[in-house]
């Protein structure tokens, strides 16, 4: 076993690279150190020598032309003669084992494998930190967009409050496609499926697993705390109609699929803690009230002004709000294989700089434990679409029961749908319903929830057509 912490490595020496899996990325980033060897080694100071690339099989199409002999099926035996191991497999094993011989063989790690971070991260930081070597995983997070090091470098000396991203290329597509041409779900599904933007089996796109796991690592990096994916609410975007997005457009707003993490007061929690009272566990230092972090991934209306509106196709883009700081947008190309590539070669090159320079590997930076708060402690607002009775008295039964669960209404259209009648000359004298689509004011989530509730128990309601919330107002 190679000895951890990585002495300095004599510059111009050569560090060996062992490339785990051969996809659309892992065919680019090959391809790369390849091809642009020199310059890597001009940047680093050390030769880049990809020694192997293991893959399940050796006879499978590759979307880039590599020498043959590079491929191999012994990942393991791979992995205990690197210096750095890049890890393109995805899924939960064998990558974990892999990563971990990596790591007792005293190698770097860069990893694109959001699912496993999400489930097992904590695990593996241990592991790199007991180590001293670098676990670098910018490529898990919105593609290309250089994301994961601003929150934990140059923000390091702020303090977030929030983070809203759309980090789902496939998602944001077909919504964009439903918003600009009022396509159907399935439509634009198959739309996104034949442009090569969605797998053949979409659920962990469609269903917000794949956010959502994104969404836990962005909180554990900007509230210095590990969040699984056990702590994220997640929503997919199946539910979401082409009559919601063409009524959220006549409302002036775009659904997304957002990923947010921000901090939020702890509920019922006691007042601050003074000289003669401890603070409430959990209490961010400076905050004056203990807080906690709620990570959630749902469809949300946006105005169309906020910036994260304009976001199109299968683009990604994570909008920061900082005490210091202000806002900040990060935007660009959130999938494809040679966007990727690019955010996984920014790790390697950072690794092989350490090994050359000497020092301890950086992988994260928790210093505490804030607590995870569940979907309830939300403040948002509310889109209801409903179906009701066309009939005197309606509107104010409703706005009655809103006012009785402290929910205020912000706006309220309503449109009046009867169906002609072969035969009837007036129509406005057909039996019909009003649909009804309600945008209220901030509240609490749980009472939100229960309005809704109650609302489907009007017996003048025929439907609750869709329920989304609210952000940017």
């Amino acid at each position: 076993m190679q000895e951890t912490g990585h002495p300095r490595a004599p510059k111009g020496k050569t560090l060996k690279v062992a490339l785990l899996g051969c996809g659309n990325v892992g065919s680019q980033v090959a391809r790369i150190l390849l091809q642009d060897a020199p310059a890597l080694a001009a940047r680093t100071g050390a030769t880049l020598a990809l020694t192997g690339i293991a893959v399940r099989d050796l006879e499978a199409p590759r979307d880039a032309q590599l020498p043959r002999e590079l491929f191999t099926t012994d990942a393991a035996a791979l992995v205990r003669e690197a210096d750095i191991v890049i890890e393109l497999m995805g899924g939960i094993e064998p990558a974990r084992t892999l990563i971990l011989t990596a790591i007792e063989h005293g190698a770097c790690v860069v990893t694109g494998n959001k699912a496993l971070l999400a489930a097992d991260g904590p695990t593996l930081y241990e592991k790199a930190d007991a180590a001293g070597v670098q676990l670098s995983y910018e490529a898990a997070v919105a593609g290309a967009i250089p994301i994961l090091r601003p929150i934990r470098d140059s923000l390091a000396g702020d303090r977030i409050s929030r983070v809203l991203g759309i980090v789902n290329g496939t998602t944001n597509f077909i919504l964009d496609q439903m918003d600009s041409t009022g396509a159907q779900f399935q439509d634009a599904l198959a739309e996104a499926q034949r442009l090569g933007y969605a797998e053949a089996d979409p659920s962990a796109d469609v269903g917000g697993a794949d956010a959502a796991a994104k969404a836990a690592i962005l909180a554990s990096l900007s509230f210095h705390t590990r969040f699984a994916l056990e702590n994220v609410h997640y929503e997919g975007i199946t539910s979401v109609s082409a009559a919601d997005v063409a009524a959220a457009k006549e409302a002036g707003y775009v659904i997304k699929l957002l990923a947010i993490a921000e901090k939020l007061p702890i509920p019922g929690a006691s007042a601050p803690a003074t000289e003669t009272e401890p603070a409430v566990s959990g209490a961010l230092a400076g905050s004056g009230s203990p807080e906690g972090v709620s990570v959630r991934v749902h469809p949300t209306l946006l105005p169309r002004e906020h910036p994260l509106a304009a976001v199109h196709g299968a683009f990604n883009a994570v909008f920061i709000e900082a005490e210091s700081a202000g806002e900040l947008m990060f935007y660009g190309q959130g999938a494809g294989g040679t966007a990727t590539a690019s955010a996984v070669l920014g790790d390697v090159v950072s690794a092989a700089r350490r090994l050359v320079l000497g020092g301890p590997g950086r992988t994260e930076t928790t210093t505490g434990h804030v607590p995870a708060l569940g979907i309830e402690a939300v403040t948002t607002s509310y889109y209801i679409g409903l179906e009701v009775a066309d009939q005197p008295g309606v509107l104010a039964r409703i706005a009655q029961l809103f006012a009785e669960h402290q929910v205020s209404i912000e706006t309220i259209r309503q449109t009046i749908h009867r169906p002609a009648v072969p035969g009837s000359a007036d129509r406005d004298a057909q039996p019909g319903f009003a649909e009804l689509r309600i945008v209220t004011h901030r509240a609490s989530e749980a009472s939100l929830a229960a309005t809704v509730r109650a609302v489907k128990e009007l017996d003048v309601i025929h439907r609750v057509s869709s329920v989304l919330r609210v952000e940017g107002i």
